[in-house]
C-alpha cells in the first residue's frame, strides 16, 4: 500500500510528444500513396509513473481483521497465516487444559480410592495397640510387684498404646486432607476451647502432683512410697504429657484432627486409671490413695462428655457454614 501512495525516488517519465511526431509523419505517408485522409487525433500530454516492483512480483496483501463465530475481533496481521497459527496456539491451551483436568480427577478417584482402606485400618491400629493388651493381658503377666520392673512393664503398655494413636491421627489427618493442593484445609480451634482443654489437662496432671507432695510430707495419712505411688500414676502422667504435646502440634499445623485427639487418649486414660485401682488392691495402697483415683475417674469422664459435647457442636456448625454457602453459590 505504501508503494501506490508515494512514489519512489527513482521513477522514468514517458513524453508522449515524440510518439505525436511518430504517428503524423506515418499518416501523411500513408495519404500520399493511397490518398486517404485520416482526422487528427489529438493526445494529451500524461505523465506515467511506475515503481521499481517487477511484473511478477505481487503487491503485498494485508489481512483485514474480521470477527469470529463468538464476536471476538481478530488481530490484524501482515500474514493471513499468522492469524491462523494465533488461533490455533489460542486452542491449544484449552485443550492442554482440559487434558490436565480430566487427569487430575482420574488420580483424585485413585487417591480417595487408597484412603478407604484406611477408614478400617485406623480405628484396627487403635483397637490392637490399646485395648487389647489392656483386656485380654493378663495384669499379672506385666506386674510383678512395687518395683522398678512393673513401672517400665506398665509404660511399656502405654508406648505401644501412643504408638498406635500416633498412626490412626496420622491416617485420620490424611483422610480429611484433599489431594487438591489448591484446596487448603486449615482448622483452628477456638481460643475458649483450647483455654477449656489446657484448664482440664493441667488440672488432671497437678492433682497427683498434690497428693504426692502431701504423701511425701505426712499431711496424707497413711504415706505412699515414691515407687508404690510411681506404679499407681507414674504411666498415667507421663501419657498425660504425651496428650498435651500432640494437642500442641495439632493446633500449631492447624490439623482438622484436634477435635479427636483428646477423645482417643481420654478413652484409653479411664482404662488406665481402672488398671490402677486393681493395682491398688494388690498393693494394698491407702484409702486416700483408691478415693483419689476414683476421683480421676470421675473427672476424666466429664471431660469426655464435654468433648463429645464439643464434637456435636463443631459438626453442627459445619453444617450452618455449609448451608450459608450454599445459597450465595446459587445466588451468585
Amino acid at each position: 500500500m505504501a508503494s501506490l501512495v508515494k512514489a519512489p525516488p527513482t521513477m522514468s517519465t514517458i513524453n508522449a510528444h515524440e510518439v505525436h511526431l511518430r504517428k503524423l509523419k506515418l499518416l501523411s505517408n500513408l495519404n500520399m500513396h493511397h490518398g486517404l485522409r485520416f482526422p487528427r487525433i489529438h493526445v494529451n500530454h500524461t505523465t506515467v509513473c511506475c515503481t521499481k516492483l517487477t511484473p511478477w512480483e505481487p503487491s503485498p496483501v494485508t489481512y483485514a481483521p474480521t470477527i469470529d463465530a463468538s464476536g471476538n475481533l481478530l488481530k490484524k496481521t501482515s500474514n493471513i497465516f499468522e492469524t491462523l497459527k494465533s488461533e490455533d496456539t489460542a486452542e491449544a491451551p484449552a485443550t492442554n487444559s482440559e487434558e490436565l483436568t480430566d487427569t487430575k480427577n482420574q488420580s483424585l478417584v485413585q487417591f480417595q480410592f487408597l484412603k478407604w482402606p484406611m477408614w478400617l485400618l485406623g480405628p484396627s491400629l487403635l483397637l490392637t495397640t490399646g485395648m487389647v493388651p489392656t483386656l485380654w493381658l493378663p495384669l499379672s503377666s506385666v506386674f510383678l510387684g512395687p518395683n522398678i520392673a512393673s513401672l517400665l512393664s506398665l509404660i511399656g503398655l502405654d508406648c505401644i498404646f501412643n504408638l498406635g494413636a500416633t498412626l490412626f491421627l496420622l491416617m485420620a489427618d490424611s483422610c480429611s486432607r484433599s489431594k487438591n493442593q489448591a484446596q487448603t484445609c486449615n482448622s483452628k480451634p477456638p481460643l475458649s476451647y483450647k483455654f477449656w482443654n489446657m484448664v482440664a489437662t493441667v488440672s488432671g496432671f497437678v492433682i497427683p502432683l498434690m497428693a504426692l507432695l502431701g504423701s511425701q510430707k505426712g499431711t496424707l495419712q497413711p504415706q505412699l512410697p515414691f515407687i508404690p505411688f510411681a506404679v499407681l500414676l507414674g504411666p498415667y502422667m507421663l501419657l498425660l504429657s504425651v496428650q498435651i504435646l500432640t494437642e500442641l502440634l495439632t493446633w500449631h499445623w492447624q490439623s482438622p484432627v484436634w477435635l479427636v485427639t483428646p477423645v482417643v487418649y481420654e478413652s484409653y486414660r479411664l482404662l488406665q486409671l481402672m488398671r490402677g485401682l486393681k493395682l491398688g488392691a494388690e498393693l494394698s495402697a491407702p484409702t486416700w490413695m483408691l478415693h483419689m483415683i476414683r476421683g480421676l475417674v470421675s473427672w476424666w469422664i466429664l471431660i469426655l462428655g464435654v468433648q463429645l459435647m464439643s464434637v456435636a457442636w463443631f459438626a453442627g456448625f459445619a453444617a450452618r457454614s455449609q448451608q450459608q454457602h450454599s445459597p450465595a453459590a446459587s445466588g451468585g
